[in-house]
């Protein structure tokens, strides 16, 4: 039986003090009983000498300098694992709330992690079809990669979350070695009821692990909340062989617990409040993606995250864009004018997809029509420009071309229903049916012999002229 200590030397918030603690490891796990009765679960955040800094995860509530005991386990916080965590829900910190009473364990893992050696990192390949054409065609995600969503207030990404976890699979194989981790952080009761009605509404409840940490949970709990979800992953994707995809959000509501926690401890802030360590603790987290030597399973990541202001450059998204490979930016613009998902092209990017797609991975065309859409919609930002100086009247023919495929592009492309399921070939036949809308002329960065087998601009006017007849009628008459 270990060592008891009766009694507490400080209480501040949710933090307790301790002196005169001996063989105390940081992040240990600690037992708190008040008045004997109650029991109260905490982690050591902090250790200066002798004194143990104690976070208490329900709080302090009703504690006082006296009737406190304290008992250290002797290990950090660890996560239960076993097959059965498929289909179940758990709160942050990791405990059943589904009802179905506690797994049965077939070993525990710290949360934390075990480090990878950088050099038994496999590159990432192959990619996991989301069903969304934006994301597919444009900014590719591959297995293995950690790409991230920036949104902002109001946007809808927690509907492109659940379409996410409702469409995300494989390419090959039956897609039961595809799973997902969902973990979602500060959320409050609605928006949790939407993701677990949703989940099961659409069958997919069976393959999925759930977190739920609500906004009025304790902040400690949040910051656990994604360690148990990567831990969970981690040991589905090497140990049975599983492709997982984790989807953590909200990523800012993480950040924001981490700068009130940090803030109790009386920490030196840096930018904005947020600890000097963001950085480092976010990739702690992010770097927990990847695909091992020696195992066939990978974990991918997908982070949510909402920008302040929508500013980019707050430190959550700038910080994010330095540790991942890529980022999907939601278009506040595009969300006005009724598009969903609204994607914006230009500023997202997928940093590995040039090794996961064309021949033999989606299709041996991807990368020209990839690079001719971004291309070609970059023009369509500039003829606006343009034409929000001069009047559209005033501009060239090719710039009103330009114009009307930018139209059809954000209306046929980017703009698809929550339950429209795209496969890879749907969406690079329609990429090339808009690009052939505009003149062959204007398609500089692809090969004439790939132009030759995918271009057709009368059957492109043919296509979309039934919706779109003043546009085309237009474009109809340009030819080459």
């Amino acid at each position: 039986m270990g060592i008891q200590y009766i009694g507490l030397q400080e209480i501040n918030g949710p933090l307790v003090f301790l002196d005169d603690v001996e063989n105390v490891h940081y992040e240990e796990m600690v037992e708190l009983r008040v008045n004997q009765n109650d029991r109260r679960l905490g982690r050591v955040v902090q250790i200066e000498g002798k004194r143990a800094v104690i976070q208490v995860f329900e709080g302090t509530n009703g504690m006082s300098l006296t009737n406190t005991t304290t008992k250290f386990s002797g290990h950090p916080m660890e996560m239960p694992l076993s097959k059965e965590l498929l289909g179940r829900i758990f709160n942050g910190a990791g405990k059943a709330i589904d009802g179905l009473g506690d797994v049965y364990a077939e070993k525990h893992a710290d949360i934390n992690g075990n480090p990878l050696n950088p050099v038994s990192r496999v590159y990432p390949r192959n990619y996991i079809n989301t069903g969304i054409s934006s994301i597919d065609a444009l900014m590719t995600l591959i297995r293995g990669q950690k790409l991230p969503i920036f949104s902002g207030s109001g946007m809808p990404h927690n509907e492109l979350a659940v379409q996410l976890v409702k469409q995300a699979k494989i390419s090959e194989g039956d897609g039961k070695n595809f799973g997902i981790v969902f973990a979602a952080m500060g959320v409050k009761n609605d928006v949790a009821d939407y993701f677990r009605r949703s989940f099961e509404e659409a069958g997919v409840m069976d393959q999925v692990v759930m977190f739920i940490n609500l906004s009025n949970d304790p902040i400690i709990e949040r910051t656990l909340t994604p360690r148990c979800a990567l831990t969970v992953a981690e040991y589905l994707a090497y140990e049975h062989d599983m492709h997982i995809l984790v989807i953590l959000t909200d990523i800012t509501s993480y950040c924001e617990a981490l700068r009130e926690f940090s803030s109790s401890k009386g920490e030196i802030p840096g930018r904005k409040g947020y600890p000097g360590y963001l950085y480092s603790d976010l990739a702690s987290l992010y770097e927990r993606a990847g695909i091992v030597q020696g195992a066939k399973g990978s974990v991918t990541q997908i982070p949510i995250l909402t920008m302040p202001n929508d500013d980019i450059t707050h430190p959550i998204p700038d910080l994010t864009g330095y540790i991942t490979e890529g980022q999907i930016v939601l278009d506040r613009g595009l969300n006005q004018m009724g598009v969903y998902p609204p994607v914006g092209v230009l500023p997202s990017l997928s940093r590995l997809m040039k090794d996961g797609i064309g021949e033999g991975y989606t299709r041996k065309d991807h990368s020209a029509l990839n690079n001719q859409l971004f291309a070609s919609y970059a023009k369509v930002q500039d003829a606006r420009s343009l034409a929000s100086v001069i009047g559209e009247d005033e501009l060239s023919e090719t710039d009103k071309q330009y114009m009307s495929f930018g139209k059809l592009f954000e209306e046929y492309f980017l703009n698809q229903g929550f339950h429209e399921d795209r496969t890879i070939e749907e969406t690079l036949d329609l990429g090339w049916a808009l690009l052939s809308v505009l003149p062959k002329a204007e398609l500089d960065r692809v090969d004439d012999a790939v132009l030759e087998d995918y271009y057709d601009h009368d059957a492109a006017v043919a296509k979309f002229r039934l919706k779109q007849a003043p546009i085309i009628q237009e474009l109809s008459h340009s030819g080459e």
